[in-house]
């Protein structure tokens, strides 16, 4: 071993006197210690009730998921449904005589086309679970109820829109044009 090797580790542990720049980083140290607001007090808790992964930031930086898409063109669709279906609703309480008034409404609503949307919730029905990443109720053998609610749509029929506009003349419907109203 060369002296000077033997010198260092003989004066590994000796303490030797501090530099001008030594003292000034250890008296910064002490004032940086004694302003600190949280000094003598515990440190707060940040509690992580989520793990974030490279998926959820994948997700963040493409957009709306395909769940969600598909649930907005239903909701759209199911929505431009019932505002065409109450425009023919209002227009046949106007035009069409109070005895024939079920009958045609039966028709209209038969004759009505809902493949657009109902194309759409058997994909939601089937992937919205995996692709929202549902959990699983024990107690009911299926995923979780999504707002109180399950997650399956039920797609659009004539039942569900005389469920909305029933085969009844309303009652406010204005007379028909030529006829007296009734005394």
């Amino acid at each position: 071993m060369r002296p000077e090797e033997r010198d260092a580790l003989l004066r590994e542990d000796v303490p030797r006197a501090q530099t001008a720049r030594e003292r000034r980083q250890l008296a910064d140290l002490d004032e940086d210690l004694r302003s600190i607001p949280l000094r003598g007090a515990p440190l707060p808790l940040r509690l992580r009730n989520f793990r974030p992964d490279a998926e959820g930031y994948l997700a963040s930086l493409g957009g709306p998921l395909p769940y969600m898409i598909r649930l907005r063109e239903i909701e759209t669709m199911t929505a431009g449904h019932e505002e065409a279906l109450s425009a023919a609703y209002r227009r046949l309480s106007e035009e069409a005589p109070p005895e024939s008034f079920a009958d045609g409404w039966r028709g209209e609503v038969g004759r009505w086309r809902f493949d657009e949307v109902n194309d759409l919730i058997p994909r939601h029905n089937r992937w919205y679970p995996v692709e929202a990443r549902l959990l699983m109720d024990p107690r009911r053998r299926d995923y979780a109820l999504v707002n109180g609610r399950d997650y399956r749509l039920q797609p659009l029929d004539t039942a569900w829109a005389l469920e909305r506009f029933p085969a009844v003349r309303p009652a406010a419907a204005a007379p028909r044009r030529g006829s007296r109203p009734a005394a």
